[in-house]
């Protein structure tokens, strides 16, 4: 296998000019909203002095967040989703307005944080969704795992380099200009998407009732054993990520450091995420994707257990790297197997579920292992998490054959 075949393949962003438009729009798009993840929690922190005002406000943007993303699978399985996209960028843009107008205030106001903040979380969650079922029309069900790939690329570096630059904005001029950044880089991306052409979902239904429609959503996920399978197995991904919330005690109680030690910790994972997206092209020629991600996911929990094991920094940062790249490449199959079996007409809503889920495992994880800490060593706990999430997946490797034996695609749906 040559260098060049393990490298992720670019060459979709030169032959197909909608997905260039949506792969610029996006990657501006994680630039500049990425930055908020420093403003909001600062400005709340600076009028409050607390940190659980800035919990109050991330609570507010996660609970927005989790209901825009099951109304936006909806809205996307029955509306065109080019203007969804297009109407959630450009509301969730005031909304960032509506920030920087209140920031330049002499006495900012608190509740307008925590309802914009909510604002911008459940529009952004309108539009993803929306965005996430058009990949499959706009690039050809043969090239998503080609384009998740790139897309992930941008979505990593994004992650890293978008929080330096919004501390280095606030630092030199407050955090009003990164609001207003965010402002101006949020309505470019809405002239960028302007010119893809109608995304009407096929055999849309405007006549049944959502909640109807939603209920099929979650009835599809629990009838097709591949989608619910990839699904249920991503919540346990999801779970192993909250690994994160313990970085700090890690630190200070396992390796006597500092901030410095706690820095290479954070940058760690999504330095192995970055090289997991760059290093993917080989994902592309997987007869059996499936299979693959069950072993990935494995390997993704061995190292949990390896760093509850580990009492040395010096060991545990390769492992963070490792654990990085193993999930950026499991999220890489599970993104691309959900859809390819997943039919035009339930796109939206499987994303949103899918999506929805992630977030709320999230939250479960980081509260359970948070809690596993008052019982437990922070060794222990991280033991505790990864050996079960080990054996958890263990089953899933030997009883589920239709994971094992799935490829990228539905038969029946390249047929169509």
């Amino acid at each position: 296998m040559s260098f060049k075949s393990i490298l992720t393949d670019f060459s979709l962003l030169k032959r197909n000019a909608h997905f260039r438009h949506v792969f610029i729009a996006r990657t501006l798009s994680l630039l500049t909203i990425g930055m908020l993840v420093v403003a909001i929690p600062k400005q709340v922190y600076d009028i409050t002095g607390n940190s659980l005002n800035v919990a109050v406000a991330m609570a507010f943007e996660g609970i927005a967040m989790f209901i825009g993303l099951l109304l936006g699978g909806l809205l996307s399985d029955r509306k065109d989703r080019k203007w969804l996209i297009l109407l959630a960028r450009g509301v969730c843009g005031l909304g960032f307005a509506g920030l920087a107008i209140n920031a330049m205030f002499e006495h900012p106001s608190l509740y307008a944080i925590y309802f914009l903040s909510a604002w911008d979380g459940f529009f952004g969650a309108l539009g993803v969704t929306a965005m996430m079922a058009i990949m499959p029309v706009i690039v050809g069900r043969e090239n998503i795992v080609q384009a998740r790939a790139i897309s992930m690329v941008s979505v990593r570096l994004a992650t890293v380099i978008s929080p330096a630059i919004g501390g280095i904005l606030i630092a030199a001029s407050g955090v009003a200009t990164v609001y207003w950044v965010s402002t101006v880089g949020t309505l470019l991306t809405v002239f960028l998407l302007m010119g893809l052409p109608a995304l009407k979902p096929q055999h849309a239904s405007n006549d049944e009732s959502p909640l109807r429609q939603l209920a099929q959503g979650f009835k599809f996920v629990f009838k097709n054993k591949v989608v619910g399978s990839t699904i249920l197995i991503g919540t346990l991904l999801s779970f192993s990520s909250a690994i994160r919330i313990i970085f700090p005690q890690m630190a200070d109680e396992i390796f006597h450091g500092g901030a410095f030690e706690l820095g290479l910790m954070y940058s760690a994972v999504p330095l192995g995420s970055t090289l997991g997206a760059l290093l993917s092209g080989w994902t592309t020629k997987l007869l059996k994707p499936g299979l693959v991600m069950l072993y990935t996911c494995l390997g993704v929990f061995s190292c949990m257990i390896m760093i509850g094991l580990s009492p040395w920094l010096i060991v545990t940062l390769p492992i963070l790297c490792v654990f990085g790249y193993l999930m950026s490449i499991a999220n890489l199959l599970q993104y691309s197997i959900v859809q390819g079996h997943t039919p035009d007409e339930y796109l939206g809503r499987i994303n949103s579920i899918w999506l929805a889920q992630d977030a709320l495992g999230d939250s479960i994880a980081t509260t359970t292992l948070g809690l596993l800490t008052r019982f437990l060593p922070i060794s222990g706990s991280i033991l505790f998490f990864g050996i079960l999430s080990f054996a958890v997946g263990f089953m899933f490797l030997f009883n589920s054959q239709d994971m094992r034996e799935t490829g990228f695609q539905d038969p029946k749906l390249q047929e169509n």
